[in-house]
């Protein structure tokens, strides 16, 4: 399980630089809290709520597959 959250941890990361945006914008966007994400993309949240990837998902315009398939 480890494997896919630091997958989805970089994904997100990847994803957020491709859109020239910043932690903090993300977190905006995505209508969760700032340190919520940087514990998701450093890996202290190992097990973020489908609800949240969600939110992050819509708000990179990508889909919850992308950002959760090797």
């Amino acid at each position: 399980m480890s494997k896919t959250q630091s997958i989805l941890a970089q994904k997100i990361k990847s994803h957020r630089k491709a859109n020239d945006m910043t932690q903090e914008s993300l977190a905006k966007e995505a209508k969760i809290p700032y340190t919520t994400l940087t514990k998701i993309e450093s890996g202290v949240i190992k097990n973020p709520t489908l609800d949240t990837v969600m939110k992050i998902a819509e708000a990179l315009n990508t889909t919850l597959d992308e950002l959760t398939k090797e």
